[in-house]
């Protein structure tokens, strides 16, 4: 059986009189106006400065006259040699609650004059790549882009993140972002564990004048009007939507594409090309019209000429229709005809169609509240330490390294000349999985924390830092350690007998021979003390020592 013969297998009729309880509430959520200095009420909806979700990026003033107000600034993000660096928002969610997500773009020549077009970039929810951002085409209609995408927390912060990529020429931007929570009967048949749903096109087809959302959709979804609507039927019969698939808004079943005959009705929707990909199709149909108590409008629903449902029974409760997983690719053509039981011309009044993004995991929860207590402990750490440490792989934060597959665990820290400061948080043992860590030549200072959890260290290089105290011996119970580097330092006491007396200890000594006898000399007397040399001075009178663990 092919592919295509399986998909209506995957449809799903519900008619409106499904109960379903719903609040008339203001949509509840986080609405970011980025690079905003204060609060702002907007159409009696509070918009919050964004400097309490992201510690990163510049705010920039939009010049151009009679923008919106969540338009007229953005947060602008560095370029530095066109790294892949994710600069995230984080927000406190509600676990399992699921989320509309919406960015919105409007470039404004923030980035100067040598930079006349939008940049082109990447977003990126948690740890799953979401889309690219190109607003060029809309911008030079003077227009704003908008990103939509349903995704469910799986935590209790969600990170919505831009991030440039090896296209982008200058700086990132974001101008607002708004995160919404949705009703739990909303998309539910899909598995949010392991999916997201990227809108592709969501459309009133009856209309053609502005955009429906909030209050209409009273989870300020944006609905578009449909520029090809040749025919359209008015008619005052809504159906009751709290009973609708989806809840459609009300305002959708007001107007409805059709035809003057019998004819068949075809939409080119959406009105451009998609890539190969499975998708979330739902459409949505009310009769409105002042028909005939005799009538009978009946549809088959064709999508690229395979059939999507048959004998569909449109009154005016309404219908929704909806395939979980649909394949398209390139042109799409939905072709309603009246069935053979039917005397009235099909129609339709709106549709939503998403693209079905796999999730792309997440790290460690360990590993991510150790790099989170390592954070709070450094001051000047790297600017993109925000959001899933590693995922999406390419995107992981600065200095970190991670392993692949089905669990994400971080296997390497290198940090180093980076500035540092601060102290070195004893969450780091718990970062089980590191193979490296590397924090030279940074500032540095506490004691060195107990190490002996990470049994698969191999390197630790903790050299020219403020770090004081004594050795922990814990280090020499890391039998994988082969290098240590922990010169330049301010430690004091003795030499742990579990690093001097280890088998297989040497000194680097064809490059400093003063220091390995006197290294030697200390070790076969037993002595019980020796100060490691410090910045500023040495007892005997060399400058660093290094300490090498071969297996």
């Amino acid at each position: 059986m092919s592919m295509s013969m399986s998909y209506p297998f995957f449809v799903f009729l519900f008619l409106s009189f499904l109960s379903l309880s719903l609040s008339q509430q203001f949509p509840r959520g986080h609405l970011i106006d980025c690079g905003a200095t204060a609060k702002s009420v907007i159409d009696g909806r509070e918009w919050l400065p964004d400097d309490g979700f992201i510690s990163a990026g510049t705010s920039k003033n939009v010049t151009i006259p009679g923008v919106a107000p969540t338009l007229s600034t953005v947060r602008s993000f560095p370029l530095q040699n066109n790294l892949r660096r994710k600069f995230c928002y984080v927000a406190r969610v509600y676990r399992g609650a699921r989320y509309l997500i919406r960015t919105t773009y409007y470039y404004g020549g923030v980035n100067g004059l040598s930079f006349p077009s939008p940049p082109v970039f990447d977003q990126i929810v948690d740890g799953t790549f979401w889309s690219v951002v190109d607003t060029t085409e809309d911008y030079q209609k003077g227009l704003s882009s908008y990103y939509e995408a349903v995704f469910e927390a799986r935590g209790n912060t969600m990170s919505v993140c831009v991030t440039s990529n090896t296209y982008t020429e200058s700086d990132p931007f974001i101008s607002s972002l708004e995160m919404l929570i949705l009703g739990d009967s909303l998309y539910n048949t899909t598995n949010f564990s392991s999916y997201a749903l990227r809108l592709v096109s969501r459309s009133s087809f009856g209309h053609n004048e502005s955009i429906i959302r909030y209050p209409d959709d009273q989870f300020d979804r944006v609905w578009e009007p449909y520029d090809e609507n040749v025919y359209v039927v008015a008619g005052n019969k809504t159906p009751p939507v709290s009973g609708f698939w989806n809840i459609p808004p009300s305002k959708v079943f007001k107007r409805a594409l059709s035809t003057a005959q019998l004819e068949p009705l075809q939409l080119r929707w959406p009105n451009f090309s998609l890539p190969n990909s499975t998708y979330y199709i739902a459409l949505y149909f009310a009769d409105n019209s002042d028909s005939m108590a005799s009538s009978s409008r009946v549809l088959d629903i064709h999508i690229n000429d395979v059939i999507y449902y048959g004998n569909l029974n449109v009154t005016s409760d309404g219908a929704a229709v909806f395939a979980t997983r649909w394949n398209l690719s390139g042109p799409t053509k939905i072709t309603l005809r009246a069935a053979a039981t039917s005397n009235i011309s099909p129609l339709i009044n709106a549709g939503e169609i998403f693209d079905v993004l796999h999730l792309g995991g997440r790290t460690h929860t360990r590993d991510v509240r150790a790099l989170e207590e390592i954070k709070n402990s450094l001051r000047n750490y790297p600017l993109d330490w925000n959001g899933d440490p590693c995922l999406p792989l390419s995107y992981s934060w600065t200095g970190v390294t991670c392993s692949k597959g089905d669990r994400i665990r971080v296997t390497a820290l290198n940090l180093t000349s980076m500035d540092l400061s601060g102290s070195l948080s004893p969450s780091i043992a718990n970062l089980t999985a590191l193979s490296d860590i590397w924090l030279g030549n940074n500032s540095i200072s506490g004691v060195i924390p107990d190490l002996s959890s990470l049994k698969q260290l191999q390197i630790l290089h903790l050299e020219d830092n403020q770090l004081n105290g004594d050795i922990p011996s814990s280090l020499g119970d890391i039998g994988s350690l082969r290098e240590l580097f922990l010169q330049n330092n301010n430690l004091t006491g003795r030499i742990p007998d579990s690093l001097a007396g280890r088998p297989g200890l040497n000194l680097n000594s064809h490059m400093w021979p003063a220091l390995a006898k006197i290294y030697k000399l200390h070790i076969n007397c037993k002595l019980e003390h020796l100060q490691f040399c410090t910045r500023n001075s040495c007892p005997y009178s060399v400058t660093m020592i290094y300490i090498f663990l071969f297996t």
